[in-house]
């Protein structure tokens, strides 16, 4: 690490569980983050700013004025522009260290594990179950580790998914088998803007932690928040004999 490095990341090399060794990982990891919107953004954003060596970014759409009170990681001077692009001007602005690569198209069953295979992690932010699907497939053929996060009104979720193919190791569609027939969107039924940010920074907790081995990670797991209680819990995942993907 150059002397600006050090200096950039010592408050996060100061704790044992990190220390210079797990700096010096998160360096080297490749990180794909599938959805560049709510949950993307904190998770793009805390990424890099922890030192992450290279983040891919994939997602087809443009800012909207109504992706703004979530989607901070955007302005009103970002709207009409690709979400990729102006995401990564965000995350170089922030640490010029970080590699970007941009895909600005969806993830799908075609071109999924071509670009899964290339990262150390992915992170999935989307909000259709399809891409979730495609992205769980892919992880699972390539062993690629899998951190998941979803929203709802003022709830959220987060989970990891070791994509091991072990008989002990569930996987996303272990939770989610099939898609549900009643899919309410964000658009439908509303979010509250600053779940997204909760949600998203504990998925780049949970991306620092399986990069660095700091901690447990939420392998096996899942972390449930109530944002209008303030609760949260955890659950875990059992395997599934019949899932429809690792069984």
């Amino acid at each position: 690490m150059s002397p600006d490095e050090i200096e950039r990341y010592s408050r996060q090399i100061l704790l044992k569980e990190i220390g210079g060794t797990g700096q010096g990982a998160l360096g080297a990891a490749k990180i794909l983050i599938v959805g560049a919107g709510g949950l993307g953004g904190p998770v793009g954003l805390y990424l890099a700013a922890s030192g992450v060596g290279e983040l891919g970014l994939v997602d087809p759409d443009h800012v909207a004025l109504s992706n703004l009170h979530r989607q901070i990681q955007f302005g009103s001077n970002d709207i009409g522009t690709a979400k990729t692009e102006a995401m990564r001007a965000k995350i170089t602005n922030l640490n010029p260290h970080v590699r970007v690569t941009k895909y600005g198209y969806a993830l799908d069953d075609k071109n999924a594990q071509d670009l899964v295979g290339a990262y150390d992690l992915v992170m999935d932010g989307t909000d259709d179950f399809a891409t979730r699907f495609a992205v769980n497939a892919a992880c699972l053929a390539t062993k690629t580790p899998l951190v998941s996060g979803a929203l709802g009104r003022f709830d959220g979720q987060v989970a990891a998914f070791e994509s091991t193919g072990e008989k002990t190791a569930p996987c996303y569609r272990c939770f989610v088998p099939h898609i549900p027939k009643h899919i309410e969107t964000c658009a439908q039924i509303g979010v509250v803007g600053a779940l997204a940010g909760i949600i998203g920074s504990l998925m780049a907790l949970e991306a620092i932690k399986i990069i660095t081995g700091a901690g447990t990670p939420l392998f096996g797991r899942i972390l449930l928040y109530d944002g209008l209680d303030a609760h949260a819990r955890t659950i875990t995942l059992p395997r599934d004999p019949n899932c429809p993907a690792c069984s």
